[in-house]
């Protein structure tokens, strides 16, 4: 008992001194570190853990991937699309540009179009202005005519008196109901002063004309009618005669002295306006209301008379 009890005392104070010396030797040559001891620790205590690690990272990995891929597609497809709107925004530059051409070339075109118009209106105007010029001529021409006409028709019932003139009067004198008359009716014959035409009637060996008569009256209103100029005023168309009332207000006498008996006087007339004391007769329709008052100094035409001569001797027309 002694022995055992002395044995198991010895192998405990053996065991004792085994782990003491263990233990200085493990405090004084670390064989592993804190962390590793706990990863070999949880690796030999808890398997399962480390394998659930993998299986997360092994997803994470797959996720990333996924996402790196979805990302890539992303890219892809953005860059694809940028392409074709870079694409797109070279066809609408080609397109504005081609736009910008028909532009400048519709402008350009309507620009001369502008000045065709221009000329087109400018030749129309033209054009109106000549017409109206044509007309105008027209009109004088249509003027002219009918006053050759009107000439032609009064040469022509002229013609007997000038013709039976020429056997009993001078040359351009016309016989009238015994009595040569000599009328004014030349263009180039100047209106004169009463007083003038009458110095004209006496160097032809005559004098203003006598009307006492009403035969002598119609005759020579019909014949002044016929060459009356329509476009001419009425108060520049007339024939001065020889009467006047200068001796006495209001008392006509032909250039012999005797007193008017009958006159041929326009309504209203004689009323002296402007010391109006010499007669002359105007082409108007009614030959009843042919005579006017006007003042002696006005310029007229005139009518001569002379008696008719049997060998009338050539005289010149002044």
């Amino acid at each position: 008992m002694e022995d055992g009890e002395n044995s198991g005392g010895t192998f405990d104070g053996t065991y004792k001194k085994l782990i003491s010396q263990d233990d200085l030797n493990a405090d004084d040559y670390p064989l592993y570190s804190n962390q590793e001891k706990q990863q070999v620790s949880m690796s030999m205590v808890r398997p399962e853990s480390s394998l659930n690690h993998y299986k997360v990272l092994t997803a994470s990995l797959a996720v990333l991937a996924v996402i790196l891929l979805a990302v890539d597609i992303g890219l892809g497809v953005y860059y694809s699309r940028l392409t074709d709107g870079q694409h797109t925004i070279t066809d609408i530059s080609s397109e504005v540009a081609k736009l910008q051409a028909t532009y400048n070339t519709a402008i350009q075109r309507r620009d001369e179009v502008k000045k065709q118009l221009a000329r087109e209106i400018s030749e129309q105007q033209l054009t109106k202005w000549e017409l109206e010029h044509q007309k105008r001529r027209n009109k004088d021409y249509e003027k002219q005519t009918d006053k050759i006409q009107m000439e032609i028709a009064a040469l022509k019932s002229h013609m007997p008196m000038i013709k039976e003139g020429c056997r009993h009067c001078r040359p351009g004198w016309t016989f009238i109901y015994s009595v040569c008359y000599y009328f004014a009716l030349s263009d180039s014959l100047l209106r004169r002063s009463w007083q003038e035409a009458r110095q004209f009637c006496t160097k032809q060996g005559g004098d203003l004309a006598v009307i006492d008569s009403r035969e002598k009256q119609l005759a020579i209103s019909n014949l002044i009618n016929n060459y009356q100029d329509p476009s001419r005023p009425i108060f520049q168309s007339g024939f001065w005669i020889g009467l006047r009332d200068m001796e006495e207000e209001g008392t006509w006498k032909w250039l012999d002295g005797t007193r008017l008996t009958e006159g041929y006087w326009n309504d209203g007339e004689p009323n002296n306006q402007g010391n109006e004391d010499c007669a002359g007769l105007y082409p108007r329709s009614n030959p009843f209301k042919a005579w006017n008052d006007a003042p002696c100094s006005h310029a007229l035409k005139w009518i001569c008379e002379m008696t008719p001569r049997s060998h009338p001797s050539d005289a010149r027309i002044y």
